[in-house]
């Protein structure tokens, strides 16, 4: 009887091993990736609607731009992702109605952020300072220096020039 007795708590321990192996593997490997992971500035627009139809391009490093916002009319608001891999971000600021472009630069530093191996790495930003040309734009200012997941707070507020 001890000889079987021994065999069934060897097992009962082997199976608890076992479990509590199963139960860290598990606890370490679920993955917790923000649901919202999308970094972007927001851009407020001083003075509620927009009348004119924007449209938003940025020069690439090959040159060639992207456009980041086709045609928005009646903005009061808007959205730009922000790159990775360069200091300062190149924009095009194309007014319809008025056929003017301002190129504006957003200087800024880019950190990585890392949560989980199965998340991937996003980058959060810094801006540091905004320069524009002054053809349809009056000013820009930074209202929040820090882009991270929050994507209801605004980053930078443009005051475009009245229609002419």
């Amino acid at each position: 009887m001890t000889i079987h007795t021994e065999r069934m708590k060897h097992k009962k321990s082997i199976l608890s091993l076992l479990v509590l192996l199963l139960l860290v593997v598990t606890a370490c490997s679920s993955i917790e990736c923000p649901v919202q992971n999308k970094v972007a500035s927001c851009y407020e627009i001083n003075g509620g609607v927009f009348a004119d139809t924007l449209t938003v391009s940025t020069l690439r490093q090959d040159g060639k731009d992207t456009v980041l916002l086709s045609y928005g009319v009646g903005l009061a608001s808007f959205q730009l992702p922000l790159s990775f891999n360069q200091p300062v971000d190149v924009l095009l600021f194309r007014r319809e109605h008025l056929n003017v472009t301002d190129t504006v630069w957003v200087e800024k530093d880019d950190q990585p952020h890392f949560e989980s191996v199965d998340c991937g790495v996003t980058y959060f930003h810094t801006l540091k300072s905004v320069r524009y040309t002054k053809l349809g734009i009056d000013s820009i200012a930074i209202l929040k220096t820090t882009v991270d997941y929050d994507l209801t707070a605004s980053h930078l507020r443009i005051y475009f020039k009245a229609d002419s």
